[in-house]
C-alpha cells in the first residue's frame, strides 16, 4: 500500500473504531486514545497479510480498549457522586440507511446501557460490543479475543442478562424525546413546578455528574418532587447568559447548556409512557470539553 492508500484506508474505518472504543470506554478521549494507538500499529506494522482491514483493525482497536479498560479499574480511583459517560456526539445519518440497525446502534450507546455496562468485565463488555451493537458473528468476536467459541457464547449470554435486567425502558422515538425535552426545559426555565410535575413520572429520577469539580447533587435524587423542586432552585440561581443548543448526544436528542458561549452542562432525558423517567445531567467540566467546538 503507498502511505495515501494506508491513511485512507484507516480513515474509512475510523468511525466504527471510535464507536467500538467508545463502547467499551464511556470516555470520548480515552477512546480517541485508543484509536490513535491503533492507527500507529496499522501505519508502522507489517500489513502484508492483513486480507480484511476492518476485521483487522476492529480486532486491533478492541484488544487496546481491553487493555485501557483494565488500566482504568486497576487504578480504582473514586469519583465523587454519581458516574455518566462523556457526552458523545452521535449522527448517524445514512451511514446507517436500516432504521432497526440505528435504533440498535443508538441503544448500545445509550447513557443509561452504558452505566450498566461499567459492571461489566472488559471481556464480557467487548463482547456485548461486538454482538449487540455491531452484529459480529460469534466466531469473529473469538478471533477477535483469541478465545474458543463456547466461552465466548458463554461471555455474551451472561453479559446480555445482566444489561438486560439493569436496563431501563424508555421511548426512543427521537420525536417525541425532543418534543418533551423542549417542553421539559421550558418549564424548569419558567419556575414552573406545576408543569414540571405534569412531565415528570411519580417515580422520576435526576442523576447528576459533577466529578466534585462543579454543582449537582451528589446522590441520584429520587421521586418527581424531589427532582421537580431541585430544577427549579437551579432556576431561581439562574446561569448567566443562558442558551440551549439541541443535538444528538448517545444515540438521542439532548440539550447543550450554554452559558455564554462555553458549555454549562448536558441535559437529556428517559423517556417512557409519555412522561420523563431518568433526567441526566452532565456538568463535569473535563466531560464537556468535546462539546465546545460543537456547532
Amino acid at each position: 500500500m503507498t502511505t495515501d492508500t494506508v491513511t485512507d484506508v484507516f480513515e474509512e474505518h475510523r468511525p466504527v473504531l471510535l464507536g467500538v472504543a467508545y463502547r467499551m470506554l464511556g470516555r470520548v478521549a480515552d477512546a480517541e486514545d485508543v484509536v490513535q494507538d491503533a492507527w500507529l500499529r496499522w501505519s508502522g506494522g507489517d500489513r502484508t497479510e492483513v486480507c480484511e482491514p476492518r476485521g483487522y483493525l476492529v480486532r486491533v482497536t478492541t484488544r487496546l480498549a481491553i487493555d485501557r479498560l483494565r488500566q482504568i479499574k486497576a487504578r480504582g480511583e473514586t469519583y465523587v457522586g454519581p458516574w455518566l459517560p462523556e457526552p458523545y456526539v452521535t449522527d448517524f445519518g445514512d451511514t446507517v440507511p436500516d432504521a432497526a440497525g440505528r435504533a440498535v446502534l443508538a441503544d448500545s450507546v445509550s447513557l443509561a446501557v452504558l452505566v450498566v455496562m461499567e459492571s461489566l468485565s472488559p471481556l464480557e463488555r467487548a463482547v456485548f460490543v461486538l454482538r449487540e451493537a455491531f452484529g459480529y458473528p460469534y466466531a469473529d468476536i473469538a478471533a477477535v479475543l483469541d478465545r474458543g467459541e463456547p466461552a465466548v457464547r458463554q461471555l455474551a449470554g451472561r453479559a446480555r442478562r445482566h444489561v438486560e435486567e439493569r436496563r431501563p425502558r424508555y421511548e426512543v422515538d427521537p420525536a417525541r424525546r425532543r418534543d418533551l425535552t423542549e417542553r421539559f426545559l421550558a418549564a424548569a426555565a419558567d419556575g414552573d413546578l406545576e408543569g414540571l410535575l405534569r412531565l415528570l413520572a411519580p417515580d422520576a429520577r435526576l442523576v447528576g455528574d459533577s466529578g466534585g469539580k462543579s454543582r449537582a447533587p451528589l446522590r441520584v435524587l429520587e421521586s418527581a418532587d424531589h427532582v421537580g423542586r431541585f430544577l427549579l432552585g437551579v432556576a431561581r440561581k439562574g446561569v448567566p447568559d443562558l442558551a440551549f443548543r439541541f443535538l444528538e448526544l448517545n444515540g438521542g436528542p439532548a440539550a447543550l447548556v450554554l452559558s455564554g458561549d462555553k458549555p454549562d452542562s448536558v441535559v437529556q432525558l428517559d423517556v417512557a409512557d409519555g412522561r420523563v423517567r431518568t433526567v441526566y445531567v452532565i456538568r463535569n467540566p473535563d466531560k464537556l470539553r468535546s462539546l465546545a467546538e460543537v456547532r
